[in-house]
């Protein structure tokens, strides 16, 4: 079964998606428009990018300190979380074991990502990982 229907399977999931590196091709299920969606993709790859960053920031300053490679995010708002791991994402009801339960899935279908996140999210795309990507 595909992540994405896994994921909406569970009560209280709102929506979930994938979303392509370069920002131009997405995937979705559930209560989003197409227009909120794309909207959705964007900003979970730009903060995917983000994290990425500081966390290599923080590696250049703590050396092993366990932050890298990043594997996702999460943030949590008043009545909605949204998370992420690799190139997939879900929005989420806050809910006591909601959260552990579509991480778990995610985690397990996901995987480990890459120590470079550009070139893991470029291989799933199908491209030639030994291009220059900059």
């Amino acid at each position: 079964m595909h992540i994405l229907k896994q994921l909406m399977a569970i009560p209280g999931v709102i929506a979930a998606g994938e979303y392509a590196y370069r920002g131009d091709r997405f995937s979705y299920q559930g209560a989003l428009t197409d227009e909120f969606a794309r909207m959705a993709s964007i900003l979970c790859r730009a903060n995917t990018l983000a994290v990425n960053m500081q966390s290599e920031i923080l590696e250049s300053f703590a050396d092993g300190c366990g932050c890298r490679p990043t594997q996702g995010w999460i943030v949590r708002g008043e009545k909605l979380t949204i998370c992420a791991v690799g190139n997939y994402f879900s929005f989420i009801e806050n809910h006591d074991e909601l959260l552990n339960d579509v991480m778990t899935i995610m985690r397990a279908k996901v995987g480990d990502v890459e120590s470079d996140l550009l070139v893991n999210l470029y291989a799933r795309l199908g491209g030639n990982t030994k291009e220059a990507l900059y």
